[in-house]
């Protein structure tokens, strides 16, 4: 080791090494980091120091927690394609890290965290080196020789919620001077071995059948009013702790024959409905693949979505509650996935169906992945029910909630876009939720009851809404969907029998059915209240269009003076405008 400027490099040897192919989570993750912004991908928390614990003490353990995980060692080098994707994990056996010592002299406990925190959310930022360096950034707090905090930055490609757990039991364990067992789960490549096994081929090929069959039928946007004007914003955030309710949760548990996440998640998805103005639910469930025993305690990323569709349409919560269940087990049990292929299935549904898929509503339950020792070393909370807001989150989401303890105290962290729920909506709704628990506990709550229970105002559709295709639609929004997409002379927009027409005058030969189905459906992102046209009739304009004419034929660049003019315009193509190729991939969409 070698000190400088209070920045320590430690020198790790002596444990495995190979490489092979990556995992299905670390291609999903890296994935998402070469995407998203670091902030959002990066995860940081304060890891407890067991009293008394030195600088060379805390090195010390840090080396052997990097030596003990292989994921926490494994690179990935850039592959052959030009856009550099990584097709292979390296485990590297030798190497070093960085910690950055911080002087902490004569600072309390207040004062400590005051720092953690500053540091953490600095560090969280900064991407990380895929093709080099460890998965973890070390920062220690010490005043004098004694180290007080430890502050980790996770790389998501390394680790996920729950290895970042069983990392800190590790941490805990090594700073206190005691001795490990060797590591007994699967490593990562071990884990890629699997997948790419005849077995785990089977397995990734249901849990594609199983996405298929649900993005060709449940809602594309679980939140389509008229609150809902673009993509998401800053998400206002929310903390919630109460004693109470994680009784009430217990009670309701205990009736139901149910487990506390499934009550929770119940309760959750009748509030959700609610303020979405429909029975029917589609929403991604984190840590998905740690509802499997057998690997429950591997060290690296399982980071795949389930993706859960439920119908709240029921008398009461005690029915949605087993409705919750069946559909949790179906969601975890197909979160097996190869997300190259997820990701052109998401792409080819839009172009077949005219819908994108928006991942609008997430959970993550880390209720049984953090240990008692952190969560128990909380203050108690000083109201019950405690709410403490947290700066904004930028996150791609209409909604999540993040469940951090339910045994003996409930938290859980509310994440809420204002188009969708206003920082009071967001208060009202995380109160409902325990509103709602409390009921639970009694006895079976009647939906119909929610409104009255809970305070929170529905979808407002106001203007020229249809449900099409199982989605709620704003005509308005289609229409200016297609004239910003084809920037065409003119087009008309109308629904008749659920199905959407499309007209557009062009003087542009190139224009077909086809090209503009492509152009309309690549301008879908961010428009979650629109949807591509199931049928486009391209016209031919005689002469320059008129500038921005819009939902009217044109000739010798004027419009016409109605609907029937467009039947003067010459047809050029006629069609759905989608591809028969990738119709012929999925049957059973067309």
């Amino acid at each position: 080791m070698t000190e400088n400027d209070r920045r320590i490099t430690v020198r790790f040897g002596g444990a495995s090494s190979g490489s092979g192919p990556l995992t299905l989570g670390q291609d999903n993750m890296v994935r998402c980091i070469r995407r998203d912004r670091p902030e959002q991908i990066n995860k940081e928390s304060v890891w407890p120091v067991p009293e008394g614990t030195t600088l060379p003490a805390a090195l010390d353990a840090l080396r052997a927690l990097v030596e003990r995980h292989d994921s926490l060692r494994t690179v990935f080098p850039p592959g052959p394609a030009p856009d550099g994707f990584p097709e292979r994990q390296e485990v590297r056996a030798e190497g070093e890290f960085t910690v950055t010592v911080l002087d902490a002299d004569g600072l309390g406990d207040t004062g400590l965290d005051l720092l953690a925190d500053r540091s953490g959310r600095a560090d969280v930022a900064v991407p990380f080196e895929l093709a080099s360096g460890i998965r973890l950034r070390f920062t220690l707090l010490a005043d004098a020789d004694l180290v007080r905090r430890l502050v980790v930055t996770v790389c998501h490609a390394g680790a996920d919620g729950a290895a970042t757990t069983l990392l800190l039991q590790d941490w805990i364990a090594l700073a206190a001077g005691r001795e490990l067992p060797p590591v007994t789960a699967r490593t990562p490549l071990e884990v890629a071995a699997l997948e790419h096994s005849d077995q785990g081929r089977r397995r990734t090929a249901a849990s594609l059948r199983h996405w298929e069959k649900a993005l060709a039928t449940a809602p594309q946007a679980v939140f389509a009013d008229s609150r809902i004007t673009g993509p998401p914003e800053g998400l206002a955030t929310v903390v919630l702790r109460s004693r109470a309710a994680a009784a009430d949760l217990a009670a309701a548990a205990q009736r139901t024959g149910a487990s506390p996440s499934v009550v929770l998640l119940a309760a959750f998805s009748a509030l959700v409905a609610q303020r979405a103005g429909r029975s029917e639910l589609v929403f991604a469930a984190l840590s998905a693949n740690r509802q499997r025993a057998v690997m429950a305690d591997h060290v690296g990323t399982l980071a795949q979505d389930a993706l859960l569709v439920l119908d709240t349409g029921t008398a009461d919560l005690d029915q949605l509650i087993g409705r919750t269940k069946a559909a949790s087990l179906a969601g975890y049990w197909h979160s097996t996935l190869d997300s190259a292929k997820v990701w052109q299935l998401i792409e080819d549904v839009a172009h077949l169906r005219g819908a994108r898929f928006t991942r609008h509503v997430v959970v993550n339950d880390l209720s049984l992945t953090i240990p008692e020792l952190m969560s128990d070393a909380r203050p108690a909370p000083v109201a019950d029910p405690e709410l403490t807001w947290l700066p904004d989150q930028p996150l791609g989401v209409r909604v999540m909630l993040n469940v951090l303890r339910a045994v003996d105290c409930l938290e859980f962290v509310l994440l809420a876009c204002p188009q969708v729920l206003d920082r009071a909506e967001t208060e009202r709704f995380a109160r409902a939720l325990t509103a709602v628990l409390e009921a639970a506990a009694r006895g079976p709550v009647p939906l119909s009851a929610l409104p009255a229970l809970t305070g929170l105002r529905p979808a407002a559709r106001t203007g020229d809404w249809h449900r099409i295709d199982n989605c709620w639609i704003d005509l308005d929004a289609v229409r200016g969907l297609v004239a910003d997409a084809l920037g065409a002379a003119a087009t008309a927009v109308d629904v008749a029998g659920g199905r959407i027409t499309a007209r557009i005058a062009t003087a542009d030969p190139a224009v077909t059915p086809l090209t503009a189905h492509l152009a309309v459906v690549a301008a879908l992102p961010g428009r979650d209240t629109a949807m591509a046209p199931h049928h486009y009739t391209v016209h031919a304009l005689q002469a320059a269009p008129a500038a921005g004419a819009r939902d009217a034929g044109v000739r010798d660049g004027q419009p016409p003076a109605g609907p029937p003019a467009w039947e003067s315009l010459p047809v050029t193509g006629e069609g759905t405008g989608r591809s028969p190729e990738i119709a012929a991939a999925h049957p059973g969409l067309v």
